[in-house]
């Protein structure tokens, strides 16, 4: 997707306010987005799951009690009514016992007959007279029936009043419950089961949903890294969704005017230190003609030559810099990758640079160890760390080669200050020379040396960082890590 062209506008001749960017802060929450929607579908399928439960257990309840009910009033009257025809005009209290026991009972349950002032029970230790209020004894003697739970020895119980007019007497019956409580307790018990399985559903669907909904969110994150680590051809895709190309086109089209920005800036770059060239190769040629008549001059032009030249060779390092930084954005970099012996290859490029005098340490196992590297460039890294050290840390102390696992580390340590924690990342940003290059009135970078490690070592697949070093001395230790390449075994 192309970039949006901005509408060009006429310069205006008076001063316009200087725009701020503004940063909208985010809310701070204790849980993410993805968290925050998985407990909100949690606690809606608990909410409706309680609410169904609770309308379930309170309508099956009350129908099972209902019919109980009903089921034991009806049996209480039938009782009742076969009294009278069974019972003799002047019934001992043996005869109105064993009438009582004769009636068919459901299982637990008590028989009583109020008669003539007297209670009589077929068990006379729970469910005597004491175990039915007097109002509703006095309820029955008035002939109305009445149907209320009591606790008849401890049990939860149905008590039944059934008045018998023939005989002047109230009946009552006693059936306990206990079964019906059970069945409430196991559909409560269900229920609640059925509730806790709903939740964890509930979330999990939430946790689903999530990932679905925020996937192109993630895409955007992923789309977002790889252009800051420098793919700055990603893109997202649109079509799919009109609800995501308005996230997608935008992100698109942002995208494309980086890129678009970056290339200008690294081309701007690039030709300008071409043309550079030219110029500083004629300056250079004029201060070596300079300095071969050098005593012939003044005193105060000598000095002046001196100044002239180191000016000169710092301005084409610069441009060598410039030139080198510009390839890496274009992407115009080409690596003649060789598998060579990674000690060997960082003794010789020692030598090479005149650095005898620093120490090369490694086990003998480690100077066996291939890594695949473009020579020159890996050179190139070997001797601005040591330009660096030389410059800012009074030059190299040692130089070590190891084996961490599958990868090689290659720590070149010096006796300076060292590098403060807070400027250990941004001292390989370029034109990045931290507190202690400023503090030096004879240094000459120009903070590019370390941004070109930086560059040339991810573009072998791995990375470079400072830390302190291992014997707790001061200084600083700056530690390449390159993946390393095992030899395929002969027979």
């Amino acid at each position: 997707m192309n970039a949006v062209t901005p509408e060009l506008r006429p310069v205006q001749a008076r001063t316009r306010p200087r725009r701020r960017t503004r940063i909208i802060a985010p809310v701070r929450r204790r849980f993410g987005l993805r968290t925050r929607l998985t407990v909100t579908f949690a606690l809606g399928a608990a909410l409706l799951s309680s609410l169904l439960a609770a309308i379930t257990f309170g309508l099956t309840s009350e129908n099972l009690t209902t019919q109980r009910e009903r089921s034991a009033v009806e049996r209480a009257a039938v009782d009742a009514a076969r009294i009278p025809a069974q019972l003799p005009d002047d019934p001992t209290t043996l005869e109105i016992e064993q009438l009582l026991r004769d009636i068919p009972l459901t299982d637990g349950a008590a028989a009583a007959l109020s008669y003539r002032s007297r209670w009589y029970t077929t068990d006379s230790s729970s469910f005597d007279a004491d175990a039915v209020p007097t109002s509703e004894q006095s309820a029955v003697a008035d002939g109305a029936a009445i149907t209320v739970h009591e606790s008849i020895g401890g049990t939860s119980s149905l008590v039944l009043g059934v008045p018998v007019p023939a005989l002047d007497a109230g009946y009552f019956e006693a059936v306990p419950i206990t079964d019906l409580q059970r069945t409430l307790d196991r559909l409560a018990l269900t229920l609640f089961i059925a509730s806790v399985l709903t939740t964890v559903g509930g979330g999990l669907v939430g946790y689903w949903a999530s990932r679905r909904v925020f996937a192109p969110l993630l895409d955007v994150g992923t789309a977002a890294e790889a252009i800051a680590g420098g793919r700055l051809d990603t893109r997202l895709p649109v079509g799919g969704d009109s609800d995501l190309d308005l996230i997608a086109n935008p992100f698109n089209e942002m995208a494309q005017a980086l890129e678009d920005r970056i290339d200008r800036d690294a081309r701007f770059a690039s030709e300008v230190s071409h043309e550079l060239r030219s110029p500083l190769m004629t300056i250079a040629a004029t201060v070596e003609v300079l300095e071969n008549t050098r005593d012939e001059l003044p005193e105060r032009a000598q000095t002046a030559l001196t100044l002239l030249a180191a000016d000169v060779d710092r301005l084409q390092q610069l441009v060598e810099d410039l030139l080198e930084i510009s390839r890496f954005d274009v992407g115009a970099i080409k690596l003649h990758l060789e598998d060579v012996r990674a000690a060997e290859m960082i003794i010789q490029a020692v030598r090479v640079l005149g650095g005898g005098g620093v120490p090369v340490r490694f086990e003998p196992e480690v100077g066996e160890i291939m890594v695949r590297v473009d020579k020159r460039r890996f050179g190139r890294v070997i001797a601005n760390l040591l330009d660096n050290a030389e410059r800012y840390a009074g030059g190299a102390t040692a130089i070590t080669i190891e084996r961490v696992e599958d990868r090689l580390r290659v720590s070149v340590e010096d006796r300076g200050n060292g590098v403060p924690v807070e400027e250990r990342d941004i001292i390989f940003d370029r034109f990045s020379r931290g507190a202690e290059g400023g503090n030096r009135s004879n240094d000459s970078g120009v903070g590019l040396g370390l941004a070109l490690v930086d560059e040339h070592v991810r573009l072998h697949g791995g990375r470079v960082w400072v830390d302190d070093r291992f014997d707790g001395e001061i200084g600083a230790r700056f530690v390449v890590e390159l993946p390393i390449i095992e030899p395929v075994p002969t027979a």
